[in-house]
């Protein structure tokens, strides 16, 4: 019995599980960058092919990660206005550095940078945090949870028949959703429709007309 062993082991002792799904979650943030000039470029950026275990197990590192820079947010937005946009090491530069402005940027930047290293434990890449604190936290910034989604693919995975799915960030490759046609009961008008000849009857003062040669003749009505 597992009681209390939360997890799956996907065949691999605790070192290698954890080291296959921090690689997991690198290679989806990954597929972010800019690769234009990059020979082992994504073929498809915010989504990865794995298999249906794999990604559900990965998710949550995933949605952790991209929490953890969500919440610092603000605090990179007040160290952004403190900050002077003057260069490194020029002479403003360094009258901002030993000013008293420079000890209020260092308290609103230090909750950015202690999320910054927590992020580089779970994922072990600095590319990937960085993709993760500029690109993904201010795109999932108005986004309470639920940053990723798997889709099962019907084609098993060739060789050992393991089902795949793909992993992949919600609001790239969304489908539109189209409300379908409200079905009218109206009857369809012919385009052409010939109108109806009415029988008129004649006057009452009138007398009948006499029939023509080779009809019988119709007697009136007493």
């Amino acid at each position: 019995m597992r009681h209390r062993k939360r997890g799956r082991k996907l065949g691999r002792n605790p070192s290698h599980q954890r080291a296959l799904l921090r690689n997991l979650a690198s290679a989806l943030i990954l597929t972010e960058r800019d690769a234009e000039d990059d020979d082992n470029k994504p073929k498809t950026k915010g989504r990865i092919v794995t298999t249906l275990q794999k990604a559900k197990e990965v998710r949550p590192l995933v949605e952790r990660c991209i929490t953890i820079a969500r919440r610092c947010l603000p605090d990179q937005e007040a160290a952004d206005e403190l900050e002077p946009q003057a260069e490194r090491h020029s002479e403003r530069w360094r009258s901002w550095r030993h000013s008293q402005q420079w000890y209020q940027w260092n308290q609103a930047i230090a909750p950015v940078v202690a999320a910054r290293r927590r992020a580089l434990r779970l994922l072990g890449d600095k590319r990937a945090v960085e993709i993760l604190f500029d690109q993904l936290a201010p795109r999932f910034a108005d986004r309470d949870g639920g940053y990723t989604r798997v889709l099962k693919l019907a084609k098993p995975r060739l060789g050992d028949a393991g089902p795949q799915a793909i992993l992949e960030f919600v609001g790239v490759h969304d489908r539109v959703r189209r409300r379908a046609p409200k079905p009218s009961f109206e009857p369809e008008t012919p385009a052409e429709q010939e109108p109806i000849a009415e029988e008129v009857a004649p006057p009452a003062d009138q007398p009948p007309a006499e029939p023509a040669a080779g009809e019988p003749a119709v007697e009136a009505e007493r």
